[in-house]
């Protein structure tokens, strides 16, 4: 199919347009219209494949020379982090490179003979991926396009390097394409390198002491996770001959010894992708950049990849100590973020600690590794990249109109801003409620994790989800509170911002009412896909009254919405025990005293700080990972 290597390869052409082009309105019209295509033909692609009855399909056995020129890309990569690390006094982190591709290149070009191969597999999986990649990173681009003139406009203490932020964005989508769409070890092994790199250079986008400081985080860590993946593809290749990834799963569901290692070594570097603690900060640090960078790699791309070769494994580690492992860092991930969350009034922190606990939820539904936690955990997938995605948009269009993020900022959105008000609403309503796809999926791994008497997993999963519901509940609440209508904010979000937000928008909604349509036609068939049979989580009757409960609960923006378009809030001045003067913000009291009224969320800042907590939730998580690959590797040899 032409399709394939044309998402992947397109990308790459228009990533040299976007650098070499510096005239801002001509690569803008550029960007449109290669955004377009990108999302046409992953459309075309996924219509042509389910008329062709979605069947699996293995293509592109012979590849020797693509071979070579990926091998030559990744010495390219080598020699790129090795010059920046060197250039910024960081030469420890460019062996994390340099030692993986020498591995590598050893392997390719004097290692046993490997079995022939194909290099592309594609099913419901990697065509669900596809679609998420393509419709979701390409409405980012759009948006980076309105973002990014208003950034710097904003911002001119930074340098205006739209050329090379739209490369990146380009490179890195071409990069997520062929991840998804590659068994090949040695072909996932270099887009993943490409992916780490990506979002290195987004992160430090800026250029200042904290954003290289962050970029070099993200870096090492990742790159420490792409040398797991470099020991696991060697020692694949030398006991079993054979570098499919489809293959190393079919062994390890089997229970054959000589996939243990690998297949425990690949799930351990798709922690690191999917910022799993010990490996959570560098997700903390990617705030610093642009907020596109941030929509792109908390919910389309970087972090998904990770989830996605989880989700691949999960037959493979189903009831195995290895799946143990991944379970209790996943659920453990997704309590304690989930804690830190509650602390935080920056919108942006919130996401990003909320990314990292929601990943933690899919992460244990793939350790568990059965047809119900992989139904959750798609369903979870889908949500978070739709829901996600909005959210970091909209705070980053919401942050340009106020000139804050802070959640106490955003009192009366939907009458202040009433489009992006809205707009938020809804990306909060997808995260957590019912019957949108977290709680629903939430209540599947819970049911999974008791009827395999995983306590501790269902104790992290009840834990979770109550302080989830703590930190979504206070920002909702905001939104939606009466504030004073005097107070007027000019919304100056822009046409290619809106456009983005609105087809968002309009995507959850849609998933929120065909999801019982979506999991009956296609993600039960992928679950018999991956393991031969599949299971109906929820009954069809239960799944079509939550969808009436969807009508309900998008009745409320959406009445608010109207209401402060249309119609004059009346201010009510409350009582406050003292003497009124007008307005809801200050009284006089008994002394005679005037005071200033205000309501404000309670944080828990000194109780459940990410400061208090993350340092040893970070030494819990590696002590556990220490302990159990010493288990599992001891074990197998």
């Amino acid at each position: 199919m032409w399709m394939i290597p044309f998402l992947i390869c397109f990308p790459f052409v228009v990533s040299i347009l976007m650098y070499t082009i510096r005239v801002n309105k001509i690569r803008n019209i550029i960007t449109y219209i290669s955004a377009g295509i990108i999302m046409a033909v992953v459309g075309l692609f996924a219509v042509q494949w389910i008329a062709g009855g979605c069947r699996e399909m293995e293509l592109y056995y012979h590849t020797h020379i693509i071979d070579m020129i990926m091998l030559a890309a990744v010495w390219l990569l080598m020699f790129l982090v090795t010059y920046l690390s060197f250039k910024h006094k960081r030469k420890i982190i460019s062996l994390l490179s340099i030692i993986p591709t020498l591995m590598i290149t050893y392997l390719e070009l004097y290692g046993p003979q490997q079995a022939e191969i194909a290099h592309v597999h594609v099913d419901r999986l990697s065509v669900l991926m596809c679609i998420i990649i393509g419709i979701i990173g390409s409405l980012i681009v759009i948006y980076s396009v309105g973002y990014m003139h208003g950034y710097h406009h904003h911002h001119t203490e930074f340098q205006d390097r739209r050329y090379y932020f739209f490369m990146l964005l380009f490179v890195f989508l071409g990069a997520m394409f062929g991840f998804v769409l590659s068994d090949s070890l040695l072909w996932i092994d270099l887009f993943w390198e490409m992916t780490s790199i990506c979002s290195f250079l987004l992160i430090g986008y800026t250029k200042t002491e904290e954003a290289i400081a962050n970029s070099f985080r993200a870096l090492w860590m990742n790159l420490l996770g792409g040398a797991a993946l470099v020991v696991a593809i060697c020692y694949a290749g030398y006991t079993t001959g054979n570098l499919s990834l489809s293959n190393l799963v079919e062994l390890g569901a089997l229970g054959d010894a000589k996939a243990v290692i690998p297949v425990t070594l690949i799930a351990v570097a798709a922690l690191t992708k999917a910022a799993q603690m010990p490996f959570s900060k560098w997700l903390m640090g990617a705030m610093v950049a642009p907020t596109p960078s941030s929509a792109l790699l908390h919910s389309a791309t970087m972090v998904k990849a990770g989830i996605y070769i989880l989700f691949r494994l999960a037959p493979a580690m189903s009831g195995t100590t290895t799946g143990l492992l991944i379970s209790f860092i996943g659920g453990f991930t997704f309590f304690a973020a989930s804690i830190m969350a509650i602390a935080q009034t920056d919108g942006k922190k919130v996401l990003a600690l909320s990314t990292i606990s929601n990943l933690g939820l899919m992460v244990a539904c793939a350790g568990v590794g059965t047809a119900e936690t992989l139904w959750a955990g798609i369903f979870l997938m889908l949500f978070h990249a739709i829901s996600k995605s909005l959210l970091f948009q909209n705070t980053g269009a919401t942050e340009n109109a106020l000139h804050s993020r802070d959640i106490e900022d955003m009192h009366g959105l939907i009458y202040r801003l009433p489009r992006l008000g809205a707009f938020m609403f809804i990306g909060i309503a997808g995260m957590f409620l019912a019957p949108f796809g977290m709680l629903i999926s939430k209540w599947s791994a819970l049911k999974a994790s008791v009827d395999e008497s995983n306590i501790l997993l269902v104790l992290f999963i009840v834990f979770g989800s109550a302080t989830t519901m703590f930190y979504w509940t206070k920002w909702m609440s905001k939104l939606i509170s009466y504030t004073d209508t005097e107070i007027k904010v000019k919304d100056i979000t822009k046409k290619d911002e809106l456009l983005s937000l609105m087809i968002h928008a309009v995507l959850m909604i849609a998933l929120c009412l065909l999801f019982p349509v979506l999991s009956t036609v296609y993600i039960e068939p992928l679950l018999v896909e991956v393991f031969g049979t599949s299971t109906a989580v929820l009954p069809m009757g239960v799944l079509l009254l939550l969808i009436a409960i969807v009508v309900f609960i998008f009745f409320v923006p959406l009445t608010a919405f109207r209401y402060a378009t249309s119609i004059k809030v009346r201010q009510i001045v409350s009582y406050m025990n003292g003497i009124n003067v007008g307005n809801n913000k200050e009284f006089v009291d008994s002394m005679g005293e005037n005071k200033h009224l205000f309501m404000t969320n309670w944080y828990f800042a000194h109780t459940f700080g990410q400061r208090k907590l993350m340092r040893p939730c970070i030494w819990i998580t590696s002590a556990w990972l220490v302990v159990m690959l010493c288990i599992i590797i001891g074990g197998a040899l």
